[in-house]
C-alpha cells in the first residue's frame, strides 16, 4: 500500500508519516491522523517511540558536530541580524514517559512540575526570509554557542556586520559580547523598553501624547533627556518596586548604557525589534513543546526541540534521504 508496509515492523515511508505527525501534535493524536489519512492502525506507545527514535538521532548528529569557538578566517556576508530569547516549558522531573497526554491517568500527581528554559538562537542575512535556528535546554553559554553557529552557517566572516536585537536579558547581551566582540552591535528591543515608558505614563499621569512624544526622542537617542524629565517623579527606595515605575525605568536604562542606539538602526534599515524571535519561539518552539497537556523529561523535551529546528531549518527532507541511502 502506499504508506509502504511490511510486516513485523515499520518501514521508512509509515515512520517518516509517524514522526512528520509526531513532530507538530500529540502522540495519541498521531494514530488518529494514520487512521484518517492511511487506513492504519496502530499503538499510541508506538508512535511515541519511533518519533522519539527519529528525534534521538537528530539530536545526536547535531551533537556530534563540532562547534566552532569564533568566526572563521573569511570575509563573510555584509550584515547579519541575530537574536535570541528564552522560552520556559513544563518539564517533570522523575516521569520516565515524558509527554503524556492520556487525561483519564494523570501520572503528574506525584511528580513535581516546573519550567525550564528554552534558549533558541537565530542568525539570517539582511533581507533573507529564511533564518537558522539553534536551541538549547543547557546553559547560557550553550545558547551563545548556538548563536555563534546560526551565524557561521547563514555566512558570517571576520568582515561580516552583526546586529543583535534583544529584549533586555543581560545574558542576550553578555553572550553576544562573547561570541563576537566588538564585530557585533546590540540594542534592546525597542519594544520591551516603551512597556516601562508606559508604567511610567500610568503612574504620574502622562497622557498617550506624552508617550508617543518620548517614544520618538528615544528613537532620536534622547533616552537621557527622557529620564532627566522623569527626575522630579523618581520615587525613593523606601517605596515598593511595584509602585515605583520611574526608578525601575531609571535603574532599568543605567544598567544598560549604550544599548540604546535606535537612530543609527533606524537609519540603517536594521531592526529595533526582538518580535522576530519572539514570533519563532511561538512556530519552533511552543507549538509542540507547550501543547495543552504536553509534558516533558528533560530528556525527552531536548529529542523534540533538537527535531523541531531541524524542521525549522530545512533539513527534513535530507534526513530522511541519508536514512535511505544507509538502509541501501
Amino acid at each position: 500500500m502506499a504508506a509502504g508496509v511490511v510486516c513485523r515492523g515499520y518501514s521508512q515511508p509509515l515512520r517518516r508519516a509517524i514522526v512528520d505527525f509526531g513532530a507538530d501534535v500529540g502522540f495519541g493524536r498521531i494514530a488518529e491522523k494514520l487512521r484518517e489519512h492511511y487506513g492504519l492502525e496502530i499503538p499510541v506507545s508506538s508512535a511515541r517511540r519511533i518519533t522519539y527514535q527519529h528525534a534521538g538521532e537528530i539530536q545526536r548528529a547535531e551533537e556530534a558536530v563540532v562547534v566552532a569557538t569564533q568566526v572563521p578566517e573569511r570575509k563573510g556576508v555584509e550584515q547579519l541580524i541575530v537574536e535570541m530569547d528564552g522560552s520556559m516549558i513544563p518539564i517533570v522531573e522523575g516521569q520516565p514517559q515524558g509527554e503524556d497526554t492520556d487525561a483519564a491517568t494523570d501520572h503528574r500527581k506525584h511528580k513535581r512540575v516546573k519550567w525550564e528554559e528554552a534558549r533558541l538562537a537565530m542568525a539570517h542575512v539582511v533581507g533573507s526570509a529564511t533564518p537558522r535556528f539553534g536551541a538549547t535546554l543547557g546553559t547560557v553559554d550553550q545558547a551563545g554557542e548556538q548563536l555563534l553557529g546560526c551565524a557561521i552557517a547563514v555566512g558570517a566572516g571576520t568582515e561580516t556586520k552583526i546586529h543583535a536585537v534583544g529584549d533586555g536579558a543581560p545574558w542576550i547581551a553578555e553572550q553576544v559580547e562573547r561570541q563576537f566582540g566588538a564585530q557585533a552591535t546590540y540594542v534592546i528591543d525597542f519594544y520591551h523598553l516603551c512597556e516601562y515608558l508606559s508604567a511610567v505614563a500610568a503612574s504620574v499621569e502622562h497622557t498617550p501624547a506624552w508617550v508617543m512624544k518620548q517614544q520618538g526622542r528615544i528613537k532620536e537617542n534622547r533616552l537621557s533627556e527622557v529620564v532627566e524629565e522623569l527626575r522630579p517623579y523618581l520615587e525613593s527606595d523606601q517605596v515598593a518596586a511595584a509602585d515605583a515605575p520611574v526608578r525601575a525605568l531609571t535603574r532599568y536604562v543605567k544598567k544598560r548604557a549604550g544599548q540604546f542606539n535606535y537612530q543609527e538602526s533606524i537609519a540603517a534599515g536594521l531592526p529595533i525589534g526582538s518580535g522576530e524571535i519572539e514570533s519563532a519561539h511561538r512556530y519552533v518552539v511552543q507549538h509542540r513543546l507547550k501543547l495543552a497537556g504536553a509534558w516533558w523529561t528533560v530528556d525527552k523535551a531536548a529529542k523534540m526541540l533538537a527535531l523541531r529546528v531541524q524542521r525549522a531549518n530545512g533539513q527534513w527532507e535530507s534526513y530522511w534521504q541519508n536514512r535511505q541511502r544507509k538502509a541501501a
